[in-house]
């Protein structure tokens, strides 16, 4: 029998390029319902057992009072396990004291590891206001049903799964966005993660696709991550020890760093790699990601929602099949 796999959403992010409003809770669907009641169907559908929302204590009511009950109904439904989580900054590994003035989060590195008592196998982890496919949630688990985490006692790396998406088919038309740039073996493993700020959607004289950040031409058809990763329990342990060696070099360098600076999945992953601590299986898909950076990209992304409904991939009533 297969361990159970949970889909961990990230719900505390703040979304400063947003412009007021919590764009996780922005209503998208035929019936008001958000980005992560597509993701959670599209999880329950491909047998995911578990289901963990971490949010932050400002959102955590509103988040009950429009769309928890709705959710919590379609869980109960098929007898998933549905769970939350807060982010707090003072939430802390080793007694550690959240320095004074700190109004930041710490980052999806912190937000992940603040389920940590909720986890007991393997797990995927997706921000709550990214709509990845269907597809990526059936790919995900099969590599997690198959890995199996650790290898010959631990000695190998851990085997975790990203998946990677085509830049041209997650670039908004509202300005720029931040991806992790991805370079991949000939095995399809991760070699190296960049995280790159200010990508922008460039169109050629013949209306093709291109992507371009302070003056650097990209292509679009290299692999990015958007934050979705299959992750062995294990990786809890890695990812508490890191937090806390993250929180000692800050003491070290200063004020500001301890002020600003996040504890990002992303970049702690790509270092893992050059340490040979994880491996990380690169599942590439053809489905065009969309979400909500930018106020303007909400209407897109009910377009969007609104086409794959025309087309029948998913129903008005968006829980009727489950």
């Amino acid at each position: 029998m297969s361990e159970p796999v949970t889909l961990v959403i990230m719900a505390a992010g703040i979304g400063t390029r947003y412009g007021g409003g919590v764009k996780q809770l922005e209503k998208m669907g035929a019936n008001g319902e958000i980005i992560m009641e597509y993701s959670i169907h599209d999880a329950i559908m491909a047998g995911f057992d578990r289901v963990v929302i971490i949010l932050r204590e400002e959102i955590a009511r509103e988040f009950g009072e429009t769309v928890g009950s709705r959710i919590e109904k379609a869980c109960a439904r098929r007898g998933i396990d549905l769970a939350y989580a807060i982010q707090r900054r003072e939430d802390l590994p080793g007694g550690r004291v959240c320095p004074e003035g700190r109004t930041k989060p710490w980052g999806t590195g912190q937000a992940v590891l603040s389920c940590r008592h909720l986890i007991s196998g393997p797990f995927v982890v997706i921000n709550a206001d990214d709509y990845y496919g269907r597809h990526c949630y059936e790919n995900m688990i099969r590599f997690l049903h198959e890995s199996g985490g650790k290898q010959e006692g631990g000695k190998r790396p851990l085997e975790l799964c990203m998946a990677g998406f085509i830049l041209s088919n997650t670039l908004s038309d509202h300005g720029a966005v931040t991806r992790g740039l991805c370079r991949v073996d000939g095995n399809g493993y991760l070699e190296d993660i960049r995280e790159t700020r200010n990508i922008e959607k460039r169109m050629t004289p013949e209306g093709r696709v291109y992507a371009e950040t302070d003056g650097e031409w990209l292509s679009p058809d290299r692999e990015v991550s958007m934050n979705m990763w299959g992750l062995p329990v294990e990786f809890m342990d890695i990812l508490e020890t890191e937090f806390g060696k993250f929180l000692d070099a800050q003491e070290a360098r200063g004020e500001e760093k301890k002020l600003t600076e996040e504890f990002l999945l992303p970049v702690l992953i790509g270092r893992l790699i050059i340490e040979q601590k994880v491996r990380v299986k690169v599942i590439r898909t053809d489905d065009r990601w969309f979400g909500v950076t930018y106020r303007e990209d909400a209407e897109l992304v009910r377009n969007a929602l609104r086409k794959l409904i025309g087309q029948g991939v998913y129903s008005e009533d968006l829980y009727s099949d489950l």
